[in-house]
């Protein structure tokens, strides 16, 4: 007899059934689909989260932007002046353009918390900002300032600018550092600041 056989012989039936199990478990593939979800679901999700939160943003980014465009289009042909239009009535009818989406509340109305207009005159299309004014030259990711934001159109064959800048928030926590572009030193959460702006010569109405 061998030592195989031998060493073989002297095992208990218990000890054989136990290694016949173990060999039975080692090559079964029972729960490989379990596993393999498990450690494919993070970013899976992530993936999937981050088509939501891109494509939401992209289509507020629209809305303001077509929000922008249909109020300059009023201004540029004196419908909306400084005469018969103020700060508030701009500002609801901004947020009127907008409420497919967005939902100004009564506070966002009386003080702006998330949705900042600047709609001004200048002497040159030259003179116009070409930049998002920040609080912070130095910091691209600082908050935006808004000194020196205010509702004052020109009139007749003037050059304008409507400037409009919505904090859009990102749900997802693990996205929101690589999907926004405002990260505030205050500790609050960091936002995606849309922005859309028009340039325009009005027109000569009376």
């Amino acid at each position: 007899m061998t030592p195989a056989n031998a060493l073989l012989a002297n095992t208990s039936p218990a000890r054989q059934r136990a290694r016949g199990r173990l060999r039975e478990l080692m090559r079964s593939r029972d729960g490989t689909a379990a596993i393999e979800f498990a450690l494919l679901a993070i970013p899976y999700f992530l993936i999937i989260f981050a088509i939501i939160e891109t494509f939401v943003a992209f289509t507020a980014e629209q809305v303001v932007s077509n929000a922008v465009d249909t109020l300059s289009r009023q201004i540029r042909t004196g419908q909306i002046t400084a005469a018969n239009t103020s700060s508030q009535q701009f500002r609801q009818a901004f947020c009127n353009e907008i409420s497919v989406l967005i939902t100004c509340s009564s506070s966002e109305l009386q003080t702006p918390t998330n949705l900042y207009l600047d709609v001004e005159s200048y002497s040159s299309f030259a003179s116009m900002p070409t930049t998002i004014p920040r609080k912070s030259s130095t910091d691209p990711y600082s908050d935006l300032s808004t000194t020196g934001f205010t509702f004052a159109p020109g009139g007749a064959k003037s050059l304008n600018m409507v400037r409009a800048y919505y904090r859009w928030g990102i749900i997802t926590d693990l996205l929101r550092p690589y999907l926004t572009n405002v990260h505030p030193t205050d500790g609050s959460a960091s936002v995606y600041l849309i922005v859309a702006t028009a340039a325009f010569q009005n027109e000569n109405y009376p």
